[in-house]
């Protein structure tokens, strides 16, 4: 379903860690419609996990995804990027056909979400 890099799963536990934040605490990816080109990524702590939620484990860090982004989701992989431009994390998805300039927003090969200025 969703992989995560070596970078990005070291950075993830250092940030719990670094918040005292219990080891089954996770990281929930989620779509939203917006962004320039019409959806949005989206992350946050996981502390509460849904009934319906996607739970994956992967270089030990817990991802948490929500039924409605996992399609969107599919293939896809959360690194770690630190460079001149900017820090954090960041995703790459296979499903994304076009992609604004700030990497947050995406669109798929059959649209949707409702687009909105991000950058």
């Amino acid at each position: 379903m969703m992989q995560v890099s070596e970078k990005a799963a070291e950075k993830a536990r250092d940030l719990f860690k670094e918040k005292g934040l219990p080891e089954d605490t996770g990281l929930r990816v989620f779509v939203v419609g917006g962004g320039c080109s019409g959806y949005q990524y989206g992350m946050a702590l996981a502390r509460d996990v849904d009934a319906e939620d996607l739970i994956i484990e992967n270089r030990g860090v817990k991802i948490v995804i929500d039924p409605d982004s996992a399609p969107l989701l599919e293939g896809a992989e959360i690194d770690y990027v630190d460079d001149l431009m900017k820090a954090g994390f960041t995703i790459y998805n296979p499903n994304a056909v076009k992609s604004c300039a700030c990497g947050t927003s995406f669109q798929t090969a059959d649209g949707g979400g409702t687009a909105k200025a991000c950058c």
